[in-house]
């Protein structure tokens, strides 16, 4: 393969050229230079990330990855329930309302082995989604991937069951149930408290394939509403037991302060060096805030976020 690209103003003319005319020419012009290309893909923050590193990716700034760090990528949904991996050609095609927890750098050809080695939940790439789409469906995947195996480029990358379970409760705890609450504020906290497990699974449907169910019931999940004063009301979410076991989120606090109307969502969550407060902002940012106290005084120690002295 020829050296691979990180900037990509060819490609994106390219592809532009190709949306105006189809041309079979242009096409080919475009996956030319999509195989050398470095694309950036979103992805769920790594577990276990050193703190500094949490913040240089917040701040937008590139990071290099520890090489035992499992990339667990975001997928888009269909209308059809099928699913795409989404991958960008430069940070400028990732709208500000759009943006992930994180973005991947990666060859594109290392997309491509990684949606065919998991086509049971990857249907085809979408190249810049949400300005100058362009799809890649199953067949220009298949020829895509057997001449990456016979450039011997890019070893293929599997996820098991248990690395897309884990993968679904992420994308669900850390960023579509935030952003659904952020959104819709008191109306879509009413609607949770009412609705509780049923109302969480239909998240867990979003990110699964047609067909496909998360293995965690309705009352598997635990909820409890605390109007603590008159202006903050608390509402806790324990994760099925099976979440708790792993270093995973396993408890949100979504906290509504009716005299501002803001919310605040804060999650506890499991890392190998003890258990952690941390957020997930408006703009879809995770970080992680502080310990959590080890004699069970949760409460307190958000509301002492929540309300600082």
């Amino acid at each position: 393969m020829a050296e691979q690209r990180q900037d990509n103003k060819a490609l994106e003319e390219a592809i532009a050229t190709f949306r105006a005319d189809k041309e079979r020419d242009s096409y080919v012009k475009v996956m030319e230079l999509m195989e050398r290309s470095i694309v950036l893909v979103p992805a769920m923050p790594p577990k276990d990330l050193p703190a500094e590193m949490m913040e240089q990716m917040k701040a937008g700034k590139p990071v290099k990855l520890p090489k035992e760090a499992r990339i667990v990528p975001c997928l888009l949904r269909k209308e059809t329930g099928e699913q795409a991996l989404p991958i960008f050609t430069s940070p400028e095609q990732i709208p500000p309302d759009k943006k992930s927890p994180m973005v991947v750098a990666m060859p594109f050809m290392g997309c491509v082995a990684m949606a065919m080695a998991n086509q049971d939940k990857v249907a085809e790439i979408v190249v810049n989604p949400f300005t100058g789409i362009m799809v890649l469906n199953k067949s220009v995947l298949e020829v895509a991937e057997k001449r990456r195996k016979a450039a011997g480029q890019i070893k293929t990358v599997q996820l098991t069951k248990e690395q897309f379970q884990d993968l679904a409760h992420n994308r669900v705890v850390l960023s579509l149930l935030p952003k659904y609450l952020f959104e819709n504020k008191e109306e879509g906290l009413k609607k949770l408290q009412q609705e509780e497990g049923d109302f969480l699974l239909h998240f867990y449907d979003e990110v699964y394939p047609e067909g496909q169910k998360a293995s965690c019931r309705p009352d598997d999940f635990s909820l409890m509403t605390l109007n603590i004063t008159d202006t903050i009301q608390l509402t806790r979410v324990d994760m099925p037991d099976e979440v708790a076991k792993k270093n995973l989120c396993y408890r949100v606090y979504a906290v509504w302060k009716r005299d501002t109307e803001e919310l605040l969502y804060y999650t506890l969550e499991k890392t190998k060096d003890g258990n952690v407060i941390a957020k997930v902002t408006a703009d879809g940012m995770h970080e992680v805030v502080e310990p959590a106290p080890e004699n069970g005084a949760e409460i307190e120690a958000i509301l002492g976020l929540v309300t600082p002295m």
